[in-house]
């Protein structure tokens, strides 16, 4: 009751700042209120009618009668009071709905469009993308057309470039991959994530920094932790869905390499240094392996509907976190359908030569056997590769695999990458062909 109490208190106290200028409902809500008048005038003036008792009017009902179109039939009065008043509210309604809307409907976008696709993203499944790099933000890219319940599940082991630099120096987790998912994840707010994803050049001391990067160690410092940073970046942009990083420890990704000509083995630290070797990656590991995974990570596992994991690197950016013990062993106990997405083309350094069944052996030579419903892999081969890199082929080991899906899934101006809408679809359709549609 005191909980109810207070509410009515607080609408009674914000009803006067409705009325104040600059709103743009008070015109709106002078119609509805017209409107509701009129309604209620034609009700009164039938039920006069119906019930007279006497034939000699007072003053009042006189001016009342002719003001009420009284020298029309009663059902034409009727009939006009009430569809004038129905028009007034309507049209008030409409009105003032999009006063209240507008900030949220885009330049000429028509208002219950947006109120359909809100709720039918709304209503999407509960979905968990993991990885990192340019892979994981083109999948998210993708996925928030279908949904709003996304979570973008980040490797922080990433070590070079602007990240390195801000990691190193400010102690803080690599922003520059949860940098990409936040403004793939952005409601389209396209100066501000153009912005978020500026990068200085010619400036020392900023020199291949980007500013979402520096923004994010900003944040880090005046909340006092990066998590916090990333919910308020995450704000910033309007993004759908979350951001999170797999651990909040600082962990150093280590491989142990193969090198040409060579029956050794050489031990590499740092995941910007691992592509840089001349030899074959045969394992890689964490460093402390005992890292936590974030808790929030653990319950969106828990809770999701379909889970996804790539397309990126094997080695630096799908690993890293499927190497966190808790979030692997929550991804096996998770009743979602899981998902591997294998990339398109060879990565120099990683996955030279690799075939799609190479891909899939090395991830599971790490995190187990089974871990994934279905293998998604892609079927079109037209279009020029970069010359370092060369088609992942469907194998027969892969094609016999009972797991595997293909599908075109090529972006037509890069051939070397996915396309977000195309693997979005394809992964939706497979989501709903395993476990039908969703409630």
């Amino acid at each position: 009751m005191d909980y109810l109490f207070r509410r009515f208190i607080e609408i009674l106290t914000d009803l006067p700042r409705w009325l104040r200028p600059g709103l743009g409902v008070k015109r709106w809500l002078f119609l509805i209120m017209t409107g509701v008048t009129l309604i209620g005038l034609g009700m009164a003036v039938a039920l006069i009618e119906i019930y007279r008792t006497d034939s000699a009017d007072p003053l009042w009902l006189t001016f009342l009668s002719y003001a009420s179109l009284r020298f029309l039939p009663r059902i034409l009065r009727t009939l006009i009071f009430g569809g004038i008043g129905f028009s007034f509210i309507a049209y008030g309604m409409y009105k003032l709905n999009r006063s209240l809307l507008r900030p949220f409907l885009r330049p000429g976008s028509n208002i219950l469009n947006t109120l359909q696709d809100f709720q039918r993203r709304n209503r999407g499944p509960q979905v968990v993308a993991i990885g990192g790099g340019h892979g994981l933000s083109t999948l998210l890219r993708g996925l928030k057309a279908h949904t709003r319940n996304l979570t973008a599940v980040v490797t922080v082991a990433d070590d070079g470039g602007s990240s390195g630099k801000l990691r190193e120096t400010f102690g803080i987790l690599p922003p520059g991959d949860i940098r990409n998912c936040l403004a793939a994840l952005s409601n389209d707010e396209a100066m501000l994530t153009q912005l978020f994803q500026y990068r200085f050049s010619g400036a020392p001391g900023l020199e291949g920094h980007s500013f979402g990067n520096l923004f994010i160690t900003a944040l880090t410092d005046i909340t006092g932790s990066f998590e916090t940073a990333v919910v308020e970046s995450g704000r910033v942009l309007s993004v759908n869905g979350r951001v999170l990083p797999s651990t909040l420890h600082d962990v150093k990704l280590v491989a142990s390499l193969e090198l040409p000509y060579s029956l050794n083995e050489v031990r590499v630290e740092g995941e910007s240094k691992i592509p840089a070797m001349a030899g074959r990656v045969r394992r890689v590991w964490l460093e402390p392996d005992s890292a936590p995974a974030f808790p929030p990570v653990i319950n969106a596992i828990l809770s999701a509907d379909l889970i996804v994991v790539g397309p990126g690197s094997i080695f630096t950016s799908l690993l890293p976190n499927l190497l966190v013990h808790d979030l692997l062993a929550s991804l096996r106990s998770s009743k979602a359908l899981k998902v591997y997405v294998c990339n398109i083309a060879t990565q120099e350094g990683e996955t030279d030569t690799f075939s799609a069944y190479d891909h899939v052996r090395a991830l599971e030579g790490h995190v187990g056997s089974d871990l994934f419903d279905v293998i998604l892999c892609n079927n079109n081969f037209q279009g020029q590769l970069n010359p370092a890199s060369v088609w992942v082929h469907l194998d027969e080991k892969t094609l016999s695999d009972e797991r595997t899906y293909t599908a075109n899934l090529t972006d037509d101006e890069r051939p070397w990458r996915h396309d977000a809408a195309k693997l979005a679809k394809v992964i939706m359709d497979i989501l709903y062909e395993k476990t039908g549609p969703l409630s």
